[in-house]
């Protein structure tokens, strides 16, 4: 995981084959505008892409954004990858399309918290400044 000192960083991604990316854009600025440090991937990552990224960039955190139904598959996909290459302290939270009878699962697999339409940019910010902050120790 990254240093404690310094801004959080956050790798913000977009898995698999869905085209939509407003959302992932204005939780990437909100945090960006929060203080974070912010990387955000682009469109039709693959989990390896996005855990390749995480790694590299030193990320404390990876915010996923999945409209496309597929979320329970490439949740567990970027989760297990982080666990093979003892990488699994880079705390994972989504958000998007996510049905609430899937939240338990996702959250049972390893994600820390899962936003869903409606959420506030600031609750976003709020929560990943008090969450990845406390797992930094700092």
């Amino acid at each position: 995981m990254g240093v404690a000192a310094g801004p959080i960083r956050v790798v913000v991604a977009k898995p698999g084959l869905d085209g939509h990316d407003r959302g992932a854009k204005v939780i990437a600025r909100a945090l960006r505008d929060a203080g974070m440090e912010v990387i955000y991937t682009g469109l039709h990552q693959t989990p390896e892409q996005i855990v390749d990224t995480a790694i590299q960039e030193d990320a404390d955190a990876i915010g996923l954004s999945v409209l496309s139904g597929a979320h329970n598959t490439l949740f567990a996909a970027v989760i297990d990858l982080l666990r093979e290459r003892d990488a699994d302290d880079i705390m994972v939270f989504g958000g998007g399309i996510i049905p609430e009878a899937d939240i338990a699962a996702l959250k049972e697999l390893g994600v820390a918290e899962i936003f869903t339409p409606g959420a506030t940019t600031a609750s976003v910010v709020d929560w990943v400044r008090g969450h990845v902050r406390e797992s930094a120790g700092s």
